[in-house]
């Protein structure tokens, strides 16, 4: 096993472990999120709107961490900034 096998190996683990945690993380947070908002709105249905519109901006932060998370798996596996350095000085 050659060093390039080596970093392209390591390149998809990363990637592998970035969007399990990313999606794990932003699913457990939407659900909690979702879970206390829909407490919220039963003891004060009268505060409706303001929990609504506060839950979707928090929601799209969260699932803004999850399309992070898929962005920076992308690159690691189709753009890692590393392998055109390790390939122009391993020769290939």
């Amino acid at each position: 096993m050659n060093t390039l096998t080596i970093i392209a190996a390591i390149s998809i683990f990363t990637a592998g472990i970035t969007m399990g945690i990313g999606s794990i993380g932003s699913a457990l947070g939407e659900g909690r999120a979702l879970s206390q908002a829909l407490i919220a709105l039963a003891q004060q249905p009268d505060e409706a709107n303001t929990i609504t519109r506060t839950l979707f901006v928090g929601m799209a932060l969260i699932e803004s961490t999850s399309i992070y998370c898929l962005v920076i798996s992308l690159i690691l596996i189709f753009a890692n900034p590393f392998w055109g350095y390790f390939l122009s000085h391993s020769g290939g």
